[in-house]
């Protein structure tokens, strides 16, 4: 009993139980236009007249639920039904209208589904727990006994009596069996006819590879650009230090820098963030920094900051001007990410050598700096959830259809990056 009690009477049966009269609800108006057909068919003059003519109504009623069944809200609001009262786990289950011929049919044989034995667990429930209460209270109540009831004679023996309560306790345990049965059936149902096709699950693996894309180049952009600006204004902030009572010019220097640097920086967050933003179109108006309009600007910045910066830039006939805009504000990451990481590892006073060639068919880019010494690398400590740069510029090179490379090489610290002139679709 312990094991059949929440089964037949529990939480999730009575929910379930909830849904089916829904379903019975929403048969009524067909069952209603079904009556008025079935009729004449049977020669009865009455709405509602035989029992025959009922079940005749009921079946001519369910193929209008089925073609009603076609309205695209119909999925929608039945996997909301689905969810709230039949247990049934929301990733088995689709979202929005059907757009194919075959998700539609699906809709409308559950639909038809739910609605038919709705009906018939409605009728049930409607006529078997008013009568079943009548037969439990048969030998208690005298009253109920009496000749006015139009009770026949075999209601009143005396076994009769005694069993009455009995056959009204079976036939409520047999309602609950059968609603159990059917919540089961539709609880079942649900996930083969609501739930997903193989195109739906399509459409959400892309839409989860294009959110994911998207976060990743968020964290790219925030790496890259607020990332470099952080390193670079501690830099210039721990030289103007050091420097503030003997060299007021490079002081002066230092704070142009970063007053140019924390400026560009929150423009480009702004510009970042604008993505996150729901109706924001900032994003995609914004202008991201390239290498043709700002690379002289991040060398500047970046030799404010104490680096030494040997830059060779050959980029043929055009200069930057000519590079394809993506490329261009690919690369201009790229080297800002390479300079980052030679302030944050290098220090202060370090030569960097930079060269930036063009040839017919793609752009290198070639960032050289010392490597720091070994005491030097050994005090210092590794940044937390730091080591993401490189893989930054791995991704857009690959993105781009480009190469990169990068490790130390003869005592310097090399990082070679080759992106084609025209990125794959």
């Amino acid at each position: 009993m312990r094991r059949f009690g929440p089964l037949l009477f529990g939480r999730r049966t009575r929910r379930r139980w909830i849904h089916l009269i829904l379903g019975g609800a929403l048969a009524m108006p067909y069952v209603f236009v079904g009556s008025i057909a079935s009729g004449p068919l049977l020669d009865e003059t009455t709405l509602f007249g035989s029992f025959s003519s009922q079940l005749l109504a009921f079946a001519l009623g369910l193929p209008l639920a089925a073609v009603t069944a076609l309205f695209p809200l119909t999925r929608p609001m039945s996997v909301a039904a689905v969810r709230a009262l039949c247990a049934v786990p929301d990733e088995a289950l689709a979202d929005g209208p059907p757009r194919t011929r075959r998700e539609r049919g699906r809709t409308a044989a559950w639909f038809t589904l739910h609605l038919g034995c709705g009906g018939i667990i409605s009728g049930m429930t409607l006529a078997l727990v008013p009568f079943a209460f009548f037969l439990i209270a048969l030998p208690v109540f005298v009253g109920l006994q009496d000749s006015w009831l139009g009770l026949p004679g075999a209601l009143r023996r005396p076994w009769t009596l005694v069993a009455a309560p009995v056959a009204g306790a079976a036939s409520l345990l047999g309602l609950a069996g059968c609603v159990a049965a059917s919540g089961a059936l539709l609880a079942g149902a649900a996930p083969r006819l609501l739930g997903p096709t193989p195109a739906d699950r399509l459409a959400a693996a892309e839409q989860r590879a294009a959110d994911l894309a998207v976060r990743n180049r968020l964290a790219r952009e925030l790496h890259d650009s607020v990332g470099h600006a952080l390193s670079a204004v501690t830099l210039q902030a721990s030289a103007a230090r050091r420097v503030l009572d003997h060299d007021p010019e490079f002081v002066r220097e230092a704070l142009a820098a970063i007053e140019d640097t924390t400026r560009r920086t929150v423009s480009e967050l702004d510009a970042v963030l604008g993505v996150l933003r729901e109706g924001d179109q900032r994003a995609s108006t914004a202008p991201a920094p390239t290498l043709a309009a700002d690379l002289d600007g991040l060398l500047r910045r970046t030799r404010a900051g104490g680096l030494r910066v040997r830059a060779a830039v050959e980029l043929g006939p055009g200069g930057a001007d000519a590079l394809p805009p993506l490329v261009s504000r690919e690369a201009y990451r790229i080297v800002q990410e390479a300079l980052s990481n030679a302030l944050r590892h290098a220090g202060p006073g370090t030569a960097v050598t930079l060269r930036i060639t063009r040839d017919a068919s793609g752009l290198d880019l070639v960032a050289e700096n010392p490597l720091p010494p070994a005491a030097v690398a050994a005090a210092a400590p590794a940044r937390p959830g730091g080591g993401h740069g490189l893989r930054g510029v791995a991704d857009r090179a690959r993105l781009l259809g480009g190469t990169t490379a990068s490790g130390p090489a003869g005592g310097v610290w090399r990082l070679r990056v080759r992106l084609p002139l025209e990125p794959p679709a």
